[in-house]
Order: C-alpha cells, then structure tokens, then sequence
C-alpha cells in the first residue's frame, strides 16, 4: 500500500471565497490536479505541483488517471466544480473503482463537500429551496431523454421545487425547450422560475419570472434553472428584485 491519495475537491461555483478551508488546504497539499480545463485555470501554479488539465466528456479518463498516480504514491487533487458529489467528478472516481483492480478499491479516497450551484443561486434568490427540492440534470449525454421525462413528470406531479442543472448548451439547444412544454402542462402557468447565471462570478445574471412567461432560451450551461413548487412565492420589494422562498409549511392558507 503506498502513502498517495485521492482527494476529490469542490471548488464552489463562483469566487475564490466559496472554496471551504478544508478544500484550500487539500489543494496545497496536493501534488497533482487533475481536472477540466477551465477548473484547472483557476488555481494558482505552486511551486513542485503538477496540473493535468483535460476537455470535457472524459472523467472516467480523469478518474483513472488520478488512480495510477495515487498508486505510485502521488496525492492528487480531483477538482469539479461547486460540489463534487452533486452532478460531478465523485461519481466518476467511484464507478472507474466499481470497473477497477483489487488495487483501486485499496486506493485512499476523500471526498470534500464543496457549495453546489444550486445553493449558491438559493442564497442569492432568498430562499427557495425551504421546503421538499430535487434536483435534475437536463443532459442526456449519459442518460435516455425517455427517462429525463418521466423524472421531470414525477417532481412535477410530486409538487416539488426543480432545480435543473446542464440545461441547454451549443449542441443540446432544444432539452429546455421541450422541458418547460412539458412543466407547463403539468403545472400552473403562475409558478415562480428563476434563471441563475454564473452566480458570484462577473458575468453573473439573474433572471426573474413565471413558467408562463419564461423564455428556456434563456438558459444555457452555465445557469441554474429553478421551478417553484406551488407554495413558491415572490416578496416584492419596492425599488429591488423580489425574494424567492418556498414556506416551510405545506399547504396553509396564506
């Protein structure tokens, strides 16, 4: 058994502050990182320590990667964005272990809980995840669309809030599309939707709005979508953005 590891870290979805200190030091620590390109990019270079930045659609190459350097006693760094365990490269790590050698199950492996975009873009909207959520992904990379349907219909009719992850990008323009047809025959056109766009980077944008009056071409990969329930509400505010919550309480008259 060698002293390497993998630490599998989430670097929040937006500033440098969002990165937890746990998360900061197991990055100093570290003697190689191993991720997607622009996660890569924006962490510091130190001095004895390896980047291996790589594109998209290749975790599990990632994950077996971080393995054979693990092996030969190296601590390697597998970074995602916002929470690794949420949509990210956590999944990827253990399933390159559930196909591996006796060798990668005996691989040291931590996890390091990061803030997901869904949270981030919650904080900034008020609170709209304060009562039941789930959370889907819009992508069928890996996935059937058949079974993205049938698990949109179930929150819907579940009277769940929906926060969509991956809901469009330059080769999947249509899945928002046909996701919102599909919410908007199963729920009120009133419902509150939220877009939440790079929330705490520069370029960040939020968007405030009704399934009815929703434009899905709105979104693309780097927003969070989230659908109220049928107790989400607006607070208006004079002069400023409303608060989006859901009560605590299910079903009481307002």
């Amino acid at each position: 058994m060698t002293s390497g590891k993998i630490i599998i870290v989430g670097l929040g979805p937006g500033p440098d502050r969002w990165l937890t200190p746990e998360a900061s030091h197991a990055l100093e620590e570290a003697t190689d990182i191993i991720g997607y390109i622009p996660y890569v990019e924006r962490l510091p270079d130190r001095q004895g320590q390896v980047k291996h930045a790589t594109d998209n659609r290749v975790e599990i190459d990632r994950a077996r990667h971080a393995l054979d350097l693990a092996q030969q006693g190296h601590v390697v760094a597998i970074v995602s964005g916002g929470d690794p365990g949420v949509f990210a490269m956590a999944a990827a790590v253990f399933e390159a272990i559930d196909t591996g050698t006796d060798a990668d199950r005996a691989t040291k492996v931590q996890v390091l809980p990061g803030i997901s975009a869904m949270q981030a873009a919650a904080a900034r909207l008020g609170a709209p995840l304060g009562h039941d959520f789930c959370a889907i992904s819009l992508s069928d990379n890996l996935k059937p669309w058949d079974v993205i349907i049938r698990r949109l219909t179930a929150a819907a009719e579940g009277d769940f809030v929906i926060a969509l992850y991956n809901p469009a990008s330059k080769t999947r323009p249509q899945p928002i599309h046909d996701a919102f047809a599909l919410l908007r025959s199963l729920k009120s056109p009133a419902t509150p939707v939220a877009f939440a766009r790079a929330v705490g980077r520069p370029d960040e944008r939020i968007v405030l709005t009704t399934l009815g009056e929703a434009d899905p071409s709105t979104a693309d990969m780097s927003t969070l979508v989230i659908i109220g329930s049928s107790e989400t509400r607006f607070i208006e505010r004079e002069g400023q953005e409303p608060w989006l919550y859901t009560p605590r309480h299910y079903g009481l008259k307002r």
